[in-house]
C-alpha cells in the first residue's frame, strides 16, 4: 500500500519502539534500484502462475526457490500484487522457498464480487498452502497484507511456524488525531480513503489520483512505480471499495491477538504516517512473544526503500535457533 503524504492528508508518524540504526549500509535511492531493471522485474512477473483453490478462487502465485528450504509466504499490501516482493526476495531465496502470493482482487488473482474481509483472504491463503501440500510455513507480509497475516496466525496457529508483521497495525491504519483537536467527523482512516469512494470504471494508469497514490514509490524507482500503477488500476473500483469498507475502515484488531501463539517480528519505519502510536502498541501488548524493529529513517514501504536492511533482520529473526 503505496500512499503519498499528499494523497492521505495525514500528519508524520512520531517515532515509538525500538530503533534499529543501521549505518553502512546501500543508500536507500540505490539499495531500491540496483536490481529493479525492466528485464529483472519481467522475469520476476514471469515466474508467476495460478491454482484455483477449494473455495472456488482463482490465486495466482510465484513459487521460488529451493524446494527443500523453510517456505516463506509473503503477502502484499492494498492495492499490490506480488511485485511489491521483487526488491527483497533476492535477498531471501538463497535462504527460504518462498510462496508469493497475488490476494484476491489484486494482480492475476480472480476478482470476485464477493468477499474481501480478512477471514476470506486468509482463508485463501491456508487453501493454497494445502494445495502445494505445506503444513506449516513462515508467514510475512506488509500493510494490508499484515492484517492478513495477522489472522491466519490466529485462525491456524499450527499451521505458522514464525510471523513477521511490516508496516503493521493492531487498530486500524491511518494516524491519530491531534492531541486536543476537535472530534471529527470522519476516522483518520476514512480521510485518506475518501478519494476511493469516487473512484469509476475504467481507472486511469495516468489519473491525478493514480500518480498520487504511488507518489513516494516513484522516488524509489520509476519502472517499478509505473507497473504497480498499472496493475493497481486494472483492479475494478468496487473491489478497491469492497477492501477498504471491509478490511480498513474502522476496523479493531486487538479481540483476537491473543491468539497469535507464533513468535513475531514486528518492523515499522519511524516515518510511517498510516501507523499510528495506538496501533503499534496494540500489537506490541497484544503479541505473546514479540521483538520489534523500528527504522528511524524509513516510512511505510520500508522494504522498498531499504530492502537489503529489512532482509537482514528478517532472515536473523527467521533462521534464529
Amino acid at each position: 500500500m503505496a500512499k503519498s503524504n499528499s494523497a492521505s492528508g495525514v500528519a508524520r508518524a512520531r517515532s515509538c519502539g525500538v530503533v534499529l540504526t543501521l549505518l553502512g549500509l546501500l543508500p536507500i535511492a540505490a539499495a531500491a534500484q540496483t536490481s529493479l531493471t525492466s528485464a529483472h522485474l519481467d522475469q520476476f512477473d514471469a515466474q508467476k502462475t495460478a491454482v484455483v483453490l477449494r473455495n472456488g478462487e482463482r490465486l495466482a502465485y510465484i513459487d521460488a526457490g529451493q524446494r527443500d528450504a523453510p517456505p516463506l509466504v509473503l503477502i502484499h499490501g492494498y492495492t499490490d500484487s506480488a511485485r511489491d516482493w521483487a526488491p527483497i526476495a533476492p535477498l531471501l531465496t538463497p535462504r527460504f522457498r518462498l510462496i508469493i502470493v497475488d490476494l484476491r482482487g489484486h494482480g492475476l488473482s480472480g476478482k470476485p464480487d464477493c468477499c474481501y474481509t480478512r477471514f476470506d483472504f486468509a482463508y485463501d491463503i491456508k487453501l493454497l498452502l494445502d494445495a502445494l501440500h505445506l503444513g506449516t510455513a513462515d508467514v510475512a507480509a506488509h500493510s494490508l497484507g499484515s492484517i492478513v497475516a495477522q489472522t491466519f496466525a490466529e485462525l491456524w496457529p499450527e499451521s505458522t511456524r514464525r510471523l513477521v508483521l511490516i508496516s503493521s497495525t493492531g487498530t486500524s491504519f491511518g494516524p491519530a488525531e491531534p492531541a486536543g483537536s476537535p472530534t471529527p467527523t470522519q476516522t483518520p482512516a476514512d480521510s485518506w480513503l475518501a478519494a476511493v469512494a469516487e473512484l469509476n470504471d475504467p481507472i486511469d494508469p495516468d489519473s491525478a489520483f493514480m500518480r498520487d497514490w504511488w507518489k513516494v514509490s516513484i522516488a524509489y524507482n520509476l519502472e517499478f512505480a509505473r507497473r504497480q500503477q498499472r496493475d493497481a488500476a486494472a483492479i475494478p473500483a468496487r473491489v478497491w471499495r469492497a477492501i477498504a469498507d471491509q478490511c480498513l475502515i474502522g476496523v479493531d484488531l486487538r479481540s483476537m491477538l491473543p491468539r497469535v501463539r507464533a513468535s513475531t517480528l514486528l518492523i515499522w519505519g519511524a516515518r510511517d504516517t498510516l501507523v499510528s502510536d495506538a496501533g503499534r502498541e496494540a500489537l506490541r501488548s497484544g503479541i505473546a512473544q514479540v521483538d520489534v524493529r523500528t527504522f528511524s529513517s524509513l516510512g511505510h514501504d520500508l522494504f522498498w526503500e531499504d530492502p537489503r536492511a529489512v532482509a537482514t533482520v528478517m532472515i536473523d529473526f527467521l533462521t534464529k535457533q
